[in-house]
């Protein structure tokens, strides 16, 4: 492919990322002033991620955005963000035009994610800069590096979260198992159904109750079940988040008066309820006791075993607690974020390749 002049009609307005497959499409209402970033989007061309972030601007019929895997286990409802994404998940017209939608990827036991040369722009600021990592099935991949290292943002991408915020755009790939989940065809919602996340501060719905918060996201997906499916779900889903037996005598409770711990695993059994291939972890304990920690790490050990598991932490002593495989991120003097040094856990810890490395795990800085 010949390198176009930046600025013709579908050109890229920065460089390709590497590994990129086919061509860069320009979003033409990201950001006035300074380069514009991209999406890659081999097979068609994308819409504009400001749309998306101001849902109004883009008519026309389309599928609803959204899934309790993500939105339902995020932060507080009077979070003007949480506002907005909220409002996306009903929406129908934040694309263009409806599509041809593939099935959904079919489950052949444990799922890979892998990213593939990821960069992320808010505006014309670079955060990211061609991030590759494979996160093994059946693992726990942890995320470690200081704050403002893009560890999050990554995080997000991983399941098309990152498209909500203004002005936000990225390049590269994120593959389960081999499907691109930015394909053009495919709809959002299976993304966020596939591969779930948890965030740092637990919020379930306080007018609901435990059982309604669990069931939640099958209303968001449109999935239907009697009441008996529904009930068995329900003890499943906090069976597996470590949380049945505290609460199975008082599921009709307000969710918003359990502790914080069970807060969080009650947001855990609520992402399981759609049954995710993949789920995604922003630093879950952060806010919670020693206590409520070990049993969020035990439910993570235990769920591993049915879930990819990716979790974002400052705690260096719970990264080498409770992952087998770990990254480290870096951006030094204000240039865009990247994996310095990633592989298996003990080893990284133990006889860590790169000096930054060493001095990050070290405790020497961050």
């Amino acid at each position: 492919m010949r390198d176009l002049t930046p600025g013709e009609p579908g050109t890229p307005a920065v460089p390709m990322a590497h590994g990129s497959s086919g061509p860069t499409v320009v979003l033409p209402a990201v950001v006035a002033g300074g380069p514009v970033p991209v999406v890659n989007h081999a097979s068609a061309p994308a819409p504009s991620l400001a749309t998306v972030a101001h849902p109004a601007t883009t008519p026309g019929p389309a599928p609803a955005v959204g899934s309790a895997a993500t939105f339902w286990s995020d932060d507080l409802p009077d979070d003007p963000f949480v506002a907005q994404t909220a409002e996306a998940m009903t929406r129908t017209d934040l694309y263009a035009a409806p599509r041809v939608v593939p099935p959904s990827i079919p489950p052949t036991g444990l799922a890979e994610l892998q990213a593939r040369s990821i960069s992320a722009w808010f505006g014309s600021h670079q955060v990211l800069d061609r991030v590759s990592l494979t996160m093994p099935p059946g693992q726990v991949t942890a995320l470690i590096g200081p704050s403002g290292c893009g560890k999050s943002t990554f995080l997000r991408i991983l399941n098309r979260m990152h498209e909500l915020v203004p002005s936000a755009s990225l390049a590269g790939e994120v593959m389960l198992d081999g499907h691109d989940i930015y394909e053009a065809q495919r709809r959002v919602t299976e993304a966020r159904r596939d591969i779930g996340m948890v965030f740092q501060k637990p919020n379930p719905f306080p007018a609901m109750s435990i059982r309604e918060n669990v069931l939640a996201g099958l209303k968001l997906t449109g999935v239907k079940a009697s009441n008996a499916t529904k009930d068995d779900l329900v003890e499943e889903s906090l069976t597996k988040a470590g949380l049945w037996r505290e609460v199975r005598d008082r599921l009709t409770a307000p969710g918003g008066g359990l502790s914080g711990g069970q807060q969080q695993r009650l947001c855990i059994a609520r992402s399981l309820a759609v049954r995710p291939r993949v789920l995604l972890m922003d630093e879950p304990c952060s806010a919670l006791d020693p206590t409520s920690t070990r049993v969020i790490e035990d439910t993570m050990a235990e769920l591993m075993h049915e879930v990819t598991i990716v979790i974002v932490t400052h705690n260096m002593q719970q990264a080498a607690r409770v992952s087998q495989q770990c990254a480290f991120f870096l951006a030094e003097q204000g240039t865009p974020g990247v994996i310095v040094e990633h592989g298996d856990t003990g080893a990284m810890f133990s006889n860590p390749r790169d000096e930054r490395t060493e001095a990050y795990v070290g405790g020497r800085f961050g």
